[in-house]
Formats: C-alpha cells, sequence, structure tokens
C-alpha cells in the first residue's frame, strides 16, 4: 500500500488546485477590462495607438470631432478601476489635427504627437506635453528648423525629462529622408536633431521611435541595404547626439519594412517587420537585437502567422517580455490579435484576444507595463462603427505556480510535486521529457520574478 504523508498530500493539493490557473506555453489568453470613453462615437477611431505607464492607461482618439472633423482627442484611464481620468484636448485644437494619432507617457507626462500641424507651414506639425494627474497641457513642442511636410510629431516616446520627437517627412538629407528630435519636458526646449551617418532620400528615417535611459532607437522603413523599403534601424546616445549602431536584419530583404515599429528596455531592442513574408505575404515578424553588441539576438514568428496578419505593426517590451501586435486588417477582414514572447528564450508565451473580438476590429496596437498589457482596437463598434475600444490583459507569470502574484516556497514545491508526478506543467523545456532541463529552466523563471 502506498502511504502519503500529510506533507505531500498538501503539496499534491497545491499542485492541483494550481492546474487550473496556471496558463500554458502558447495558451490564448482574453482581456480582464475593456476600455470604452464617455462619448465614444462613431468614427472616432478611439485605441489607434494606446500607451502604459504604471496605473495611467492613455488611448488615442485621432478621429474625434471636438475641435472640429477629425481634430482628434486622447483619454486617460485608471487600469485598476477602468474609470476614465480626463480627455486631453490641445489648447489650439483644429479640424483635421488626428491629434491622438500618436502618444506616450512616461510617469505623469503625456506626449501626443500632431504631424499634421500647420504651425510652420501645412503637415509641419508639432507635439503637446501633459500632466496626467491634472489633465492640462503643459507646452507645445516645435522643432528650431521646423518646415512645411516635416511631419514633426508622427512618432513620439518619452522617457523621464527627453521627449523624443520624429519627423519623418523632414527633408534634411533628400527628399522624406527623416529626422529626429530630443526635447527637455521640463522647459519645452530643443536639445538635439538626430540624423543617421547614412541618411538619404526616402529613407523615412523617424518612422518609429523608442528610448532607455540614455539610448535611442529609431526605425528607418525606406531605407535600402537588404533591397527596396528593405529597412533598418539605428541607435542613438542622447547625451551627446551620436549615432552609435545601426541595426539589419540577418535576412533582410526588399519591401520588408524592418523598422516599422520599434521598442526598447535595457540592452534588448525589439523591431517589427510588417512586410516580412515567412508566413505568407505581408504576414510579418519581429526582430531583438542587443544594444551592447548590435547583433541580432532571435527573430519572433507567431505560432499561427498566417499571410496579411501584419505582425510586427505595434511592439513593445518590459523586463523579460515583449508583446507584438498583428492587426491583420488592412488588407482583409481579420479581428486582430496580440502574441507575449520570453525574449530570453524567443518562445511565444500566450495569444492575447478579445472575448468579444468580431471582423475588421483591428485590434492590435499595444503597450505594456509591469504584468500589464495594454491593446487598442480602434475598429471596434460598440459606440458605431469604427468608434474603437481598448482591452486590458494581465500578463501570466509562469513560475508563480500558485497564483497568488508571490513567488515562494510554495511555488517551489508545487513544481516539484508536479514533476516528480510528471505532470506537464512541470515540462518547462516542452518536450515531453522530465529531466535536469526542466529543473534549471523553472529554477531560472523563479530567480527571474514575475514580469
Amino acid at each position: 500500500m502506498l502511504h502519503t504523508s500529510p506533507r505531500h498530500l498538501a503539496l499534491t493539493l497545491i499542485t492541483l488546485s494550481v492546474m487550473s490557473v496556471l496558463p500554458a506555453i502558447g495558451q490564448t489568453i482574453n482581456e480582464t477590462r475593456k476600455f470604452l470613453p464617455h462619448d465614444g462615437a462613431e468614427g472616432d477611431r478611439f485605441g489607434g495607438f494606446v500607451a502604459i505607464s504604471d496605473t495611467t492607461v492613455v488611448v488615442g482618439a485621432f478621429r474625434d470631432d471636438d475641435n472640429g472633423e477629425d481634430s482628434g482627442s486622447v483619454y486617460l484611464f485608471d487600469r485598476t478601476t477602468g474609470q476614465q481620468i480626463a480627455k486631453l484636448l490641445p489648447n489650439d485644437g483644429a479640424e483635421f489635427d488626428l491629434f491622438g494619432g500618436f502618444v506616450a507617457i512616461s510617469e505623469t507626462t503625456v506626449i501626443v504627437g500632431v504631424p499634421w500641424g500647420y504651425d510652420n507651414g501645412i503637415q509641419s506639425g508639432s507635439a503637446y506635453l501633459f500632466d496626467a494627474t491634472t489633465g492640462q497641457q503643459v507646452a507645445k513642442l516645435l522643432p528650431n528648423d521646423g518646415v512645411h511636410g516635416a511631419g514633426f510629431g508622427s512618432s513620439v516616446v518619452i522617457s523621464g525629462t527627453t521627449a523624443v520627437v520624429a519627423a519623418m517627412w523632414d527633408d534634411e538629407n533628400g527628399d522624406e529622408s527623416g529626422s529626429v528630435y530630443l526635447f527637455d519636458t521640463t522647459t519645452g526646449h530643443q536639445l538635439a536633431k538626430l540624423l543617421p551617418d547614412d541618411g538619404g532620400w526616402s529613407k523615412i528615417f523617424g518612422s518609429s521611435v523608442a528610448i532607455s535611459g540614455t539610448t535611442v532607437v529609431v526605425g528607418s522603413v525606406g531605407d535600402n541595404n537588404s533591397g527596396h523599403r528593405s529597412g533598418s534601424a539605428y541607435l542613438f546616445d542622447t547625451t551627446t547626439g551620436q549615432q552609435l549602431a545601426k541595426l539589419l536584419p540577418n535576412d533582410g530583404e526588399a519591401e520588408k519594412y524592418f523598422g516599422s515599429s520599434v521598442a526598447i528596455s535595457g540592452t534588448t531592442v525589439v523591431i517589427g517587420s510588417v512586410g516580412d513574408n515567412d508566413n505568407g505575404e505581408n504576414s510579418g515578424s519581429a526582430y531583438l537585437f542587443d544594444t551592447t553588441t548590435g547583433q541580432q539576438i532571435a527573430k519572433l514568428l507567431p505560432n499561427d502567422g498566417a499571410q496579411e496578419d501584419h505582425f510586427g505593426h505595434s511592439v513593445a517590451i518590459y523586463g523579460t517580455t515583449a508583446v507584438i501586435g498583428a492587426p491583420s486588417s488592412y488588407h482583409g477582414s481579420g479581428i486582430g490579435s496580440a502574441y507575449l514572447f520570453d525574449i530570453t528564450t524567443g518562445q511565444q508565451i500566450a495569444k492575447l484576444l478579445p472575448s468579444d473580438g468580431a471582423s475588421g476590429d483591428s485590434f492590435g496596437s499595444v503597450a505594456i507595463s509591469g504584468t500589464t498589457v495594454v491593446v487598442g482596437a480602434q475598429g471596434d463598434d460598440d459606440n458605431g462603427f469604427y468608434s474603437g475600444s481598448a482591452y486590458v490583459f494581465t500578463i501570466p507569470c509562469p513560475a508563480d505556480l500558485t497564483g497568488d502574484g508571490a513567488l515562494d516556497f510554495f511555488d517551489v514545491s508545487a513544481f516539484l510535486t508536479a514533476f516528480w508526478n510528471q505532470d506537464p506543467i512541470a515540462d518547462y523545456e516542452p518536450d515531453g521529457n522530465f529531466n535536469f532541463f526542466d529543473v534549471t529552466a523553472y529554477l531560472i523563471a523563479f530567480g527571474m520574478g514575475c514580469p
């Protein structure tokens, strides 16, 4: 007769209880909350662009009409309560500004890019800073050399007191060569203008921007290193304004649009390539690079990628987790989706889908902070055709086997029990075998903590 000790029985019960809450690798996850604006209306495209910092979620609605047709607006939400905090509007908003087309946040400062602004001529562009705690505009940013058609504000990002604003149609190095500006958010003054060492005609340098610490990443989808519109990305030092490296994928080729989206956390950069064809025409991909070496670390592809998914349209990264959006509705009628990847292994963790997704939702604009992912769906119809919405997801923590949000002795005990019983949840190197490599993989995950 098999005798079971009280301790072993307790651990077994823990294991059985967590089987219902432990996320399996490659699983599909639905949202924990859905955001809709109080005054949402048909055609607003709420959710076209999203951002998050701590508990504050930023959602753009670039075709809202408060200041005239397609003038645009931006909403702030509390991710913990789901309540709308504020609606942001510029002091000088006007029709066709599309304010809210590009948004970012760092702590309590929100930046909104408006590349269609008229301050320095038609489509010269501008960017606005807002205080997230008051909802008030604190500054309007304009480049020292702003000109007609430059599109200043075509991509924006902010970290601490440094704002990065792209002008991807600037002509300094030739027609639509592009440029990027650095600003001090406390003074509103321009700090530097960034240009690539090999800038040239139609490179569209500034198609995307990201920042971490003193490192700025700039996408250049029009670069032709590996063929027409193969794309590239550049690293710059914010303190010197100097170019540090140029990033190119190992398998670059024409029409990949590598650099269509970028994100950075620490020394890891993730770069979207929406025109990649590994899973069919325009299925898309994303790449990981090490900023210290400039070398490609991995290429990310979804387990179920298909043509016209445009995987990599939007990317975000936090700690060891990358989230990649695939709106899949540019040439088709897909709902769209988003994927979580572990950047240490390059493996897909989960697929994010809205519980009420419908054809044409364009679900796939992404942002991440801690264990929270926000995904916009500008084509959602809850408040009318293309009124839009945004969803909040909670990232699973693979090492948290008890599901209580804390990593402790009980999680280790649960793993050892599952491993002893050859339960699939302990197959951390998912090969059907239970061995030393699974134990090592779990202990690494445990040591790294939750996202």
